[in-house]
């Protein structure tokens, strides 16, 4: 441990570390011994001399240390060591893919021990996103490690979130390896095909984490078209149209897709397309959906079953209260929309929100709107998402299936 660099804590401030929380935030140290460069390996001690965790040093992150190990007798920070960890995260995802599911998150960050580094399989395309400081530094050989274990048509870098400005960190988005993907990379998820577009779509091209709530969907409205009516769905937040494409496979007999977004409806269209569904009655809205859905209510239209999947309203804690009114804004549209019996699926990904903020906030939406709801399921990541009991806040996406009354 001689030749690395010390972050010496706070008195009192190794509470987290013991638990193996993976951050150590600036305001807990008390100095750097050494002058570690950006992302380089250093060594984490208490106030009083005591080896704590070896971490990536991030200078101008919050975050000023992300840990990889805990291990006093370990030097995590060699090929074998950083092989073993993505051979790790990569054989806990085997049991997902199939021959219906070609497509999952093979590498989740903190939750499987690389804090910074996601790793997205979208059949023969793999795509990679370096975020942190520490997986910056590492990139040539994450880059070799990915490409030798996973031997991919295209090995391609989506590293263009904002965490890296953070980070201190430009964007950076290019081929990596292999052959350049094209402009839509097909899957097939859950028996059904979506075109990804993996150089310029959310995220690294497609929303992975809702794979087993499209499904949820699916199976509730086929549960509705047997005992009644076939249903019609608001897809609010649409995106490329997951939701609708499951929606109808399900049994329902018409969609609204929302979106800001003239371009990801035509994208949406297409899957629609991919999977026999070109002639289905599909009404799409371009448009802010907190104004559509005024709009919508206005017009007198009623659904059967809504999805509410908006994007990330609240970035940090600061951002809470604002969010919660958002939040709470489109929920109490979305129940003036639904029919009495009907399904809300809403869903919150700003990590900042809890799980009981959220419950609440759906509580108060209900109150204003005068109507009167049930919790019927909880809904979360899937497990290709999967969140490490001493990272809480790898939990970031939550949702409610929510059930309108008859009567209220």
């Amino acid at each position: 441990m001689k030749n690395y660099a010390r972050i010496i804590l706070k008195p009192k401030r190794e509470a987290s570390v013991l638990r193996r929380h993976p951050w150590i935030f600036s305001g807990g140290i008390v100095r750097v011994e050494g002058k570690p460069e950006t992302g380089a390996l250093v060594v984490v001690h208490s106030a009083g001399g005591e080896f704590l965790a070896w971490g990536h040093y991030s200078p101008h992150s919050q975050i000023r240390a992300r840990l990889v190990s805990w291990d006093a007798d370990e030097t995590p920070d060699t090929p074998t060591f950083w092989r073993g960890r993505i051979q790790r995260a990569i054989a806990g995802r085997v049991p997902i893919l199939s021959p219906t599911i070609n497509a999952c998150r093979l590498v989740h960050a903190e939750s499987d021990g690389i804090p910074g580094l996601i790793v997205d399989r979208y059949a023969g395309t793999v795509v990679v996103q370096y975020l942190t400081a520490g997986t910056e530094a590492r990139r040539e050989l994450f880059t070799d490690l990915l490409w030798e274990l996973l031997s991919p048509r295209s090995l391609y870098e989506r590293s263009d979130a904002d965490v890296r400005q953070k980070e201190g960190l430009a964007s950076r988005v290019g081929l990596l390896r292999g052959v350049e993907p094209p402009g839509s990379v097909e899957i097939i998820e859950n028996g059904l095909y979506f075109g990804i577009d993996v150089r310029q779509g959310h995220k690294s091209g497609f929303y992975l984490d809702q794979r087993e709530n499209r499904q949820r969907l699916r199976d509730l409205v086929a549960g509705m078209a047997c005992t009644g009516p076939s249903p019609d769905l608001l897809n609010a937040f649409a995106y490329t149209g997951g939701f609708a494409v499951y929606g109808l496979a399900g049994g329902v007999v018409s969609v609204v897709n929302v979106d800001t977004s003239a371009d990801v409806l035509r994208q949406g269209r297409e899957n629609l397309a991919r999977n026999g569904f070109e002639t289905a009655s599909v009404e799409d809205i371009v448009g802010d959906a907190f104004a559509v859905l005024r709009d919508l209510r206005q017009a007198g239209r009623q659904f059967d079953v809504i999805v509410l999947d908006p994007p990330k309203f609240a970035f940090t804690q600061r951002d809470v209260q604002k969010a919660a009114r958002g939040y709470k804004d489109i929920n109490m549209q979305a129940l003036h929309l639904l029919r009495p019996g009907g399904l809300l699926l809403t869903f919150s990904c700003s990590g900042a929100i809890s799980a009981d903020l959220f419950q609440k906030i759906l509580f108060g939406a209900a109150l204003d709107a005068g109507v009167e709801a049930r919790i019927i399921g909880t809904l979360t990541q899937g497990r290709d998402h999967p969140v490490a009991l001493t990272f809480p806040e790898g939990a970031y996406l939550k949702g409610l299936v929510v059930e309108r009354a008859y009567h209220g």
